[in-house]
């Protein structure tokens, strides 16, 4: 089932300002009318050594209301680490697939995965980078604030993550203002906000620093946070829980949000930790809309991906 051209989606930095927007118009379109035949006949596997339940169900389903099959593949399932190289997986996988989901550590294995695959790739999660949730999450503020021009998005705590990194990507590309505060140890890294300055020096992008929750949060649009303890930080967490603590989003911080503001999170959360209890089930929250909307735009990027020229 091997393609001869193919588009794959590793990181958002690769998506030109089209393709996102072609990308969201899909997702409208298949919000209101779910069910096609896109995938007919096409089998798509899923590549998870990392656990999920947004990632895996709304793929799986997704895949299924476009016709298609798809076929779960944990480390136990295949060669992959075992003794076969990556190269050599997707070069035998390329021949049984149309299209792979890998959803794994290490963000170099899947750009390897892809160099060697003759079949669309879609990254569903690394260390580095999660381009189908900024994604979701980018469709879920055009669907409740009407756009993203003008939208000052606040991302608060943990701005060291694979979440963090996305957003930087994204913006970059579409020219958008966001803000990010935590503790100065959880910080962006200085080479990727020089990386995403540099991306696309032509986009109108404001990226700010902000140590201080209270002023970062000043006049926001959208408050976003994500789990201050991710996969594989487990030993870290009475520390993090501990360093972060200032940058919780409880009420006192989203009343310095504007009245209308919006909370996102891509969740799991952990109420009491990285937000409130009050917050997340709050009036301002859209954090389940967001968690649907993963759903419909992984069914959007699918389509994107096979609709070849």
């Amino acid at each position: 089932m091997c393609v001869d051209r193919k588009r794959d989606l590793l990181e958002l930095k690769n998506l030109t300002i089209e393709e996102f927007e072609r990308i969201f118009a899909i997702t409208a379109r298949l919000k209101k009318d779910p069910l096609q035949t896109t995938l007919l006949n096409k089998t798509i596997a899923m590549i998870f050594t990392k656990s999920s339940t947004r990632t895996r169900v709304s793929f799986e389903v997704g895949i299924s209301q476009l016709g298609g099959k798809s076929l779960f593949l944990s480390p136990n399932d295949i060669q992959l680490g075992r003794g076969e190289t990556i190269e050599d997986t997707a070069k035998v996988l390329s021949r049984y697939l149309d299209g792979i989901i890998i959803r794994t550590f290490d963000h170099q294995d899947i750009e390897i995965f892809a160099n060697h695959a003759s079949l669309p790739v879609i990254n569903g999660l690394t260390d580095l980078s999660h381009p189908c949730q900024v994604l979701t999450d980018l469709y879920t503020i055009i669907e409740k604030k009407g756009t993203l021009k003008g939208k000052k998005i606040v991302f608060i705590g943990d701005c060291r993550n694979n979440m963090a990194y996305s957003w930087l990507m994204a913006a970059s590309v579409l020219g958008l203002h966001i803000v990010f505060t935590g503790h100065h140890d959880y910080l962006p890294k200085e080479q990727y906000v020089e990386r995403a300055r540099n991306n696309n020096p032509h986009a109108d992008t404001r990226i700010e620093i902000q140590i201080d929750p209270e002023d970062a949060l000043a006049s926001a649009d959208v408050v976003y946070t994500d789990v201050w303890t991710s996969m594989g930080q487990e030993d870290e967490s009475a520390e993090r829980s501990r360093d972060l603590a200032k940058w919780q989003v409880n009420e006192n911080l989203m009343k310095l949000a504007k009245s209308d503001a919006i909370f996102m999170h891509c969740l799991p959360a952990h109420r009491g930790e990285e937000v409130s209890k009050e917050v997340l089930e709050g009036k301002n929250s859209v954090v389940f809309d967001q968690a649907e909307n993963r759903m419909h735009v992984q069914k959007a990027i699918l389509t994107w991906l096979f609709d070849l020229p």
